[in-house]
């Protein structure tokens, strides 16, 4: 049994006392507290990214053991839990890495965080908003999905609601227990908007691939802001400029982040590969050879720092990073402290330095 003391975001607010845990919460006790009034480090939910490419080198559409250096390479920066996303790519490619996913959940990686299954971002996509994607875009259909849903638990699936078929497959897979969110879109305001009364959960690296806000065609960004209670964003304030971050978080009540990372992320610049793509680490990013964003090497403690300098306060920023997508997911026992929930923990200074990180009990090494 470990027992941490220091200001503990609990689902009630802040707390200061102390949290003792074995694989899981055993008990959590302190009175309610401002952290102002003290000086002790914060003891928040572990970080939950739906939204994971690649890390230390490797990439999620290798397959084979790629998931042991991804998992650990982001667990050292405080995400307890992911989703392994795929590319655009052929089918049997996608099938390569699914099997890759399904080994990585069989039995987690010492100090790497938990796989919870995977984020399907393609095929079923807009070839004329590709992003970094492929050029594998293609039709959805129900029994390819069905295939790849059988070799890994798809947890998240992108897609194009305006693409001929996928406006109606959206039911069918919320009916699956899959999140659908929109992205890699030309589609319109109104298409949107009937995504979103088909099931469709949540929009996919919010701004980026998608029919921008005009005051006459508000596009799919304005269908999220107009409508979304969730979407993702990748706060490397490269990908979105601040004052768009600001306006989606006046606009909708569960913006969460994730980092998109690539498999430069924990790596020096360089060259890595991204699916098919070669990209290019330089400058903080990472690009394609047209200049175009592919990714990035965001980690999620460097994301909190990002959001607590737009002048989030800790706890909102950290519901940010944890709670609100182990909620999109329908989790009740991550994303949170509280006794019974899973012992994932980051613990930070007041300086926001990450000092320790736990996956379900397990300290995982600096």
């Amino acid at each position: 049994m470990t027992t941490l003391r220091g200001n503990i975001l609990t689902p009630s607010g802040w707390q200061h006392g102390s949290l003792a845990f074995g694989d899981t919460i055993s008990s959590l006790s302190g009175i309610a507290a401002d952290p102002a009034g003290n000086g002790d480090d914060y003891l928040l939910p572990g970080f939950i990214d739906l939204h994971v490419h690649g890390g230390g080198g490797r990439d999620v559409m290798e397959g084979g053991d790629a998931l042991d250096t991804i998992t650990r390479t982001h667990a050292r920066h405080g995400t307890t839990s992911l989703l392994a996303t795929t590319m655009t790519a052929p089918k049997r490619e996608i099938e390569v890495a699914l099997a890759g996913v399904q080994r990585a959940i069989a039995q987690r990686t010492p100090a790497g965080a938990r796989v919870l299954g995977v984020h399907l971002e393609g095929p079923y996509i807009n070839p004329g908003k590709l992003g970094a994607q492929p050029n594998f875009a293609r039709d959805g259909l129900l029994a390819e999905i069905a295939g790849f849903g059988e070799l890994a638990p798809l947890k998240v699936l992108t897609l194009a609601p305006e693409v001929q078929g996928h406006m109606e497959l959206i039911g069918d897979l919320v009916a699956r227990g899959i999140r659908v969110q929109l992205g890699h879109t030309l589609g319109s305001y109104e298409d949107g908007v009937q995504a979103l009364e088909h099931g469709a959960i949540s929009f996919t690296h919010l701004f980026n691939a998608m029919s921008a806000l005009h005051h006459r065609e508000p596009g799919m960004v304005g269908a999220a802001l107009a409508h979304a209670e969730y979407a993702e964003l990748i706060p490397d304030l490269l990908h979105v400029h601040p004052g768009a971050i600001k306006a989606a978080l006046r606009a909708i009540p569960k913006l969460y982040c994730v980092t998109d990372s690539t498999a430069a992320a924990g790596m020096p610049d360089g060259n890595y590969k991204l699916g098919r793509h070669t990209v290019t680490k330089c400058m903080g990013g990472v690009r394609l050879p047209d200049g175009t964003l592919a990714g990035s090497t965001l980690t999620l403690d460097e994301a909190l720092r990002n959001l607590v300098g737009l002048g989030l306060e800790v706890d909102d920023a950290a519901r940010r990073l944890s709670t609100y997508q182990a909620e999109m997911l329908g989790l009740d026992d991550r994303g949170v402290l509280k006794p019974g929930a899973r012992a994932d923990i980051v613990v930070f200074d007041r300086n926001l330095r990450l000092k320790a990180v736990y996956v379900e009990g397990e300290l995982v090494p600096a």
